[in-house]
């Protein structure tokens, strides 16, 4: 090997600049609203159906009261995950779509779904053997 090229790999890397504590802020913000179940289940039915109502959602994620969805639904569109429209109509009509940046949380996301299916039996497994151990 050259000299030129032993000296490239043996200087040190430079160190990395300091993260933006804003980018660090919005990570530590989305985990905490992802990790959230209902956020996680609600962005599955979106990505799935397109366009939901507020009662079509409500029937398609088990378990999640009004209020929370409510909550979720908000926080979702505050942070620009969800577009929310209402209709002019009586009795009022509202739809719920991703925006391009909740989609582009989804297909973020989606490597955990692909994760989960690759390692259910090793999970699973792992489980079974601490629960027999405790």
């Amino acid at each position: 090997m050259p000299a030129s090229e032993k000296t490239a790999l043996a200087a040190p890397l430079a160190p990395a600049a300091p993260p933006d504590p804003r980018v660090e802020a919005l990570v530590t913000d989305l985990i905490g609203r992802v990790a959230d179940k209902w956020t996680l289940l609600v962005l599955e039915e979106l990505e799935d159906h397109k366009v939901l109502r507020f009662t079509e959602l409500a029937r398609l994620v088990p378990g999640i009261s009004q209020k929370m969805l409510t909550q979720t639904l908000r926080a979702m569109e505050r942070d620009g995950l969800v577009d929310r429209k209402v209709h002019p109509v009586i009795p009022p009509k509202v739809e719920y779509r991703l925006t391009g940046l909740g989609q582009g949380l989804g297909e973020a996301f989606c490597g955990v779904w692909q994760w989960a299916e690759a390692n259910l039996e090793k999970v699973e497994g792992a489980r079974s053997a601490f629960d027999a151990r405790v």
